[in-house]
């Protein structure tokens, strides 16, 4: 595999989608930023994160 991206940030918000996923997001209102890098993921129900957490998002190509 070979590594695309690797960044990390806050979680702003997480979505409930469904019976059986959320969706984490962080976004930039601005669109200002250049360099800031938004997401929005869904993620299997009972990931036990929530808003303010950082995670690290890594992009791989296979």
């Amino acid at each position: 595999m070979v590594k695309v991206l690797e960044f990390e940030s806050g979680i702003e918000f997480v979505a409930d989608i469904n019976d059986h996923k959320d969706c984490l997001m962080s976004q930039d209102p601005t669109q200002e930023t250049p360099d800031v890098l938004w997401y929005n993921i869904d993620i299997p129900k009972g990931h036990m994160l929530k808003a303010g957490d950082r995670i690290r998002i890594t992009v791989e190509k296979l």
